[in-house]
Formats: C-alpha cells, structure tokens, sequence
C-alpha cells in the first residue's frame, strides 16, 4: 500500500507527516505512564493510519493507553512542487 511509495509522491496525493505521542500504562505497574513515539506519513483530517495503530495497540498490546496526542504536517503539496531540469549557479 503506501510502502510501495517514495515520501515525494505520497506527499504529493496529499499525505502529511503524523506524529503521535502515546502515554500508556505499564502491565504491571499500572500507577506508571510511559510514552511511545510513533511516526507515519497520512491523510487528514480521518488519520486512517493512526486510528489503526491505535486499534492495533488496543488489540494487541498489554499496556493500556492513557491518553493520545498528535500533529500533523502538511510538507508538500501539489501546488508547491514544481520540476526542475537545470540548474545554473552565478557566483
């Protein structure tokens, strides 16, 4: 699916770079918050990526979250790229 892309062409249909800072509980010290990085280019505003990480989390991980927080960075858009095929340098 989106591996199958460069981060330019992602870019380009619209993706932005989505950040996610995710607080959970650890099994067997639920009294303590620990923090998990998570990084992937995806589309806004629905996030299809996130909220399936976090599903996947919820299925399949033991600590329970606490609570999520998130951005999200358009890098890119159509109308900013344009091609270059020369380059001349003026000292």
């Amino acid at each position: 699916m989106q591996r199958d892309r460069n981060e330019t062409e992602l870019m380009l249909r619209g993706y932005g770079l989505t950040t996610a800072e995710l607080f959970y509980r650890l099994p067997d010290h639920r009294s303590v918050l620990n923090s998990f990085i998570w990084q992937e280019y995806d589309l806004a505003p629905d996030h299809p990526r996130l909220f399936g990480f976090i599903a996947f989390w919820q299925k399949n991980i033991e600590g329970p979250l606490h609570s999520v927080r998130f951005t999200h960075r358009k890098l890119i858009s159509a109308g900013e790229w344009r091609h270059v095929t020369h380059e001349i340098t003026l000292h």
